[in-house]
C-alpha cells in the first residue's frame, strides 16, 4: 500500500510522520498508554480511525476533559449492556457523559432500587474484564431502523437526526447531524455481545475503564420533557484511577455534609414552606441576620463605588418587556401574565427595563456619565420544578442589580471598574480562587440574538480585553451570551474545590436603542449611551447558599448570626456574664447568654453545633479576676482573659472580617 504523510501534534511541536495508507491512529501512540482517542483535524476519533494523507493528529489522554467524557460515555454503554443482560425487556434511552460522571435512561416496568445497582456493578465488572472491543460502523438510516426496531427511543432519535430537536437533552451524543453510526461491543470470540446507536468516540476496549461506581437512580422524563414518558435514569461516575474515584467520593461526602439545605434547617436559617410554593424561600431570624449583613455591606460598597440607590416595583405592564426585548426572547422563564383593568401585567424577571425608565425620566448630559444605578430588586423566574434546588436555584430572589450608563469611550474603563468591584466583594466574603468566563453569541444561531454584527464584535472585544488584562484565566463560553449582548462571569471555587458562577458584567447596546435612551454630548448632539449590567452577588439568595456550603455553616464572625454566647459554669455567674455581654452589645456585637437548664458541657456542645464563633465562659475564679475563659468554636481555649481584652478580641475579629 502507498505511503502517506500525517502530522502528529503535541503541546510543544508538530512532527511529520510517514505511514502506510490505512494505518490506524493507535499505531502513532502505541508507546503512550494514557492516550485513549485521537483528535484528527479538530474532530474526536476512535484510535481505530484509519489515517488519511495530510491528517493532523493529536492524542487525547484519559485525564483530559475530552478523555474523561470518552471514558464516562464508554462506561455508560457498559451500564446499558449490563441492564439489558439483567432486564432483557429494558428499552434504551440516552447515555451521555455529564460533569463528573454519566447517566443512562431506561424504560423498565419497575423502578430500580439500590440493590439493583449492586447487581449492575457486578455485571459491569464482568463486561470490563472480558475486554470487549468498541467497534464503530456506519449505517444507513433505513438499515438502522430495521436493526433497532425493538428500541423505540432509538428509532425516535434517528428521526430527529440533524434537526433542532436533536439538541434536546443528550440526544446529539447519540446521532449528531452527520452520518449515522452504531457501536458493537465485540467479545473475545469475535461476536457482537451488545450494540448501541452512538456517535462516539469510545475507548478502544472495556478493559480501559479503570474505576467506576453507580451512584443512584431517579425518574427522568424522556428528552427532558414532562409531556413525555417517565423513564428510569441511573447515574454513575468513572475516573482514570481508583485513587481519583476515592477522592471524588470523598468530595461528595463532604458536599453532603455542607449541603446548605440541611444546614439551613439545623442552624435555623431558612425554610421552603409548601404553603408558599416551590422555589420561594423564607428567611428565619438567624438567616435574616446574614442576609441583612450582606445587604448592608453591598449597599455601602455600591455607594462608595459611585452608585445611586433606586427602587422599582415587582410588577409592570407587559409592554415594558416587549420594549426591552425580553418578550418573546425570555418569555419561557417569565411567569404567566396577570390581566386586570384591561392590561396584562408581568411579575418582573429583571430590573433593567425599569432602570431605563429612570434614565429617560429627564434629559441627561454627558457630564452625568457614567450614571450608575443599583437596587435590591426582587425578581421572579419560572424555573421548572425539576431544577429548583434550595437557595441556589429559586423562583423568587433579590439581585444586587446595577446598570451603568456611559459613553462608548467610557465603556472599557467602566467594565474594568465593575470587574474589580466584583472581585473585591468575593474576596471580602472569603472567596479568592476564581477564573473568568466570556460568554459570546452562538454564531450558528444568530437569530436568537439581537443587534448588528459590528455591535457584537465591539462589545465582545471590549469584554475580552478587560478580562485578559485582569490576569485571571479566561475560558470561552460560545453561545452563552444573553440575547442582548456578551458577558463576563466570575467562576469562583469554594472550600472543597467546586466551581460556582457568581457575579456577571454584561455589555448591552440593544436596550438603549430600544428605549431610545440618549444624552447630550459636549458638542450639543444627541447620542446613545452604552448600558452595562452587573450583579455582584448575582442573587443574594444563591450567594448565601454558596456561603453556607463554603463555610459549612461556620460563618466568619462578622457574618455569624450569633457572634458570642456567654456560658456560665453555674447559674450564680449568669449576672456577671450579662454585664459583659451588655458591653459587647454596646459595641454592636450580636451576643446571647445561655440560661437553659442544660448542663455546662451540653451548653458548650450546643454552641459548637450552632457554630457560634466565640464562647465566653465564667466561673468563680473568672469572677474574682475580672476575666473570662475565651473559647473558640474549634475547641481552642484561653483561660483568664481580662474582660476588656476579650471584648477587643471579638470587636477586632468582626471589624477585620477575620476568618476565625
Amino acid at each position: 500500500m502507498p505511503d502517506i504523510k500525517v502530522v502528529v501534534l503535541t503541546p510543544d511541536a508538530r512532527q511529520e510522520s510517514t505511514v502506510t495508507d490505512g494505518t490506524r491512529a493507535w499505531e502513532l501512540f502505541r508507546d503512550q498508554s494514557d492516550v485513549i482517542a485521537a483528535r484528527v483535524g479538530g474532530q474526536l476519533k476512535d484510535l481505530s480511525y484509519a489515517l488519511a494523507d495530510g491528517d493532523e493528529v493529536e492524542g487525547v489522554e484519559m485525564d483530559s476533559a475530552d478523555g474523561l467524557d470518552i471514558l464516562r460515555h464508554s462506561t455508560a454503554h457498559v451500564l446499558a449492556q449490563a441492564v439489558q443482560q439483567l432486564w432483557p425487556e429494558a428499552k434504551l434511552g440516552i447515555g451521555p457523559p455529564i460533569t463528573d460522571g454519566f447517566y443512562y435512561d431506561f424504560d423498565v416496568d419497575v423502578p430500580f432500587v439500590p440493590e439493583d445497582l449492586v447487581k449492575l456493578e457486578s455485571a459491569m465488572r464482568k463486561i470490563i474484564k472480558e475486554n470487549q472491543r468498541f467497534d464503530r460502523r456506519v449505517t444507513a438510516d433505513e438499515d438502522a431502523l430495521v436493526e433497532l426496531a425493538d428500541e423505540p427511543y432509538k428509532i425516535e432519535l434517528i428521526g430527529l437526526k440533524g434537526s433542532a430537536a436533536d439538541a434536546a437533552e443528550g440526544a446529539s451524543a447519540e446521532v449528531g447531524a452527520g452520518e449515522l453510526t452504531i457501536y458493537d461491543n465485540i467479545n473475545r470470540k469475535g461476536e457482537v455481545a451488545w450494540k448501541d446507536l452512538c456517535r462516539g468516540p469510545h475507548l478502544p476496549t472495556t478493559k480501559r475503564i479503570p474505576a467506576f461506581k453507580l451512584m443512584r437512580s431517579a425518574a427522568a422524563y424522556w428528552r427532558g420533557d414532562e409531556k413525555n414518558k417517565q423513564l428510569q435514569r441511573i447515574y454513575g461516575t468513572a475516573w482514570p484511577t481508583k485513587e481519583a474515584l476515592e477522592e471524588h467520593l470523598h468530595r461528595l461526602e463532604e458536599a453532603e455534609r455542607r449541603d446548605h439545605r440541611k444546614l439551613g434547617r439545623e442552624l435555623d436559617l431558612f425554610s421552603f414552606p409548601d404553603e408558599i410554593g416551590s422555589g420561594l424561600p423564607v428567611f428565619h431570624p438567624k438567616g435574616g441576620v446574614i442576609k441583612r449583613e450582606m445587604e448592608d455591606y453591598v449597599r455601602r460598597r455600591h455607594i462608595e463605588e459611585g452608585f445611586s440607590y433606586v427602587g422599582t416595583p415587582h410588577i409592570s405592564k407587559d409592554g415594558l418587556f416587549h420594549t426591552s426585548g425580553h418578550l418573546p426572547h425570555y418569555a419561557d422563564t417569565m411567569f404567566p401574565p396577570m390581566e386586570f383593568e384591561g392590561a396584562n401585567y408581568q411579575l418582573k424577571a429583571m430590573n433593567c427595563p425599569m432602570h431605563n425608565l429612570i434614565f429617560s425620566s429627564r434629559g441627561r448630559s454627558y457630564r452625568e456619565l457614567p450614571l450608575r444605578l443599583f437596587e435590591f430588586g426582587s425578581v421572579y423566574r419560572y424555573e421548572k420544578s425539576g431544577v429548583i434546588h434550595g437557595l441556589t436555584r429559586v423562583r423568587g430572589f433579590a439581585q444586587d442589580d446595577s446598570h451603568s450608563y456611559c459613553t462608548p469611550e467610557q465603556a472599557p474603563a467602566e467594565v474594568k471598574h465593575l470587574l474589580d468591584f466584583m472581585l473585591s466583594v468575593l474576596r471580602d466574603f472569603g472567596l479568592d480562587d476564581f477564573y473568568l468566563e466570556l460568554s459570546t453569541r452562538d454564531e450558528a444561531k444568530k437569530d436568537k440574538f439581537i443587534g448588528s454584527e459590528e455591535d457584537w464584535a465591539t462589545a465582545t472585544s471590549i469584554l475580552e480585553q478587560v478580562a485578559t488584562e485582569s490576569g485571571l484565566d479566561l475560558v470561552p463560553d460560545p453561545g452563552g451570551a444573553a440575547f442582548y449582548g456578551p458577558k463576563i462571569s466570575i467562576q469562583a471555587k469554594d472550600a472543597i474545590g467546586r466551581t460556582w458562577q457568581m457575579g456577571t458584567v454584561q455589555y448591552d447596546f440593544n436596550q438603549p436603542a430600544r428605549f431610545e435612551l440618549e444624552y447630550t454630548s459636549s458638542d450639543g448632539s444627541k447620542q446613545q449611551p452604552v448600558m452595562i449590567h452587573s450583579a455582584k452577588f448575582g442573587s443574594i439568595e444563591r450567594f448565601l447558599g454558596v456561603l453556607v456550603e463554603h463555610y459549612a455553616g461556620a460563618f466568619p464572625p462578622w457574618l455569624a448570626p450569633v457572634q458570642v454566647v456567654g456560658i456560665p459554669v453555674a447559674d450564680a455567674f449568669t449576672d456577671y456574664l450579662y454585664e459583659i455581654t451588655n458591653q459587647l452589645k454596646a459595641r454592636g456585637v450580636r451576643v446571647e447568654v445561655d440560661e437553659t437548664d442544660d448542663r455546662f458541657q451540653k451548653k458548650i456542645r450546643n454552641a459548637q453545633l450552632q457554630k457560634i464563633p466565640f464562647m465566653l465562659i465564667a466561673g468563680g475564679e473568672d469572677v474574682e479576676k475580672g476575666a473570662v475563659s475565651f473559647r473558640y468554636r474549634d475547641g481552642r481555649q484561653d483561660n483568664g482573659v481580662p474582660i476588656a481584652e476579650a471584648i477587643e478580641r471579638v470587636v477586632e475579629a468582626v471589624a477585620s472580617r477575620a476568618q476565625v
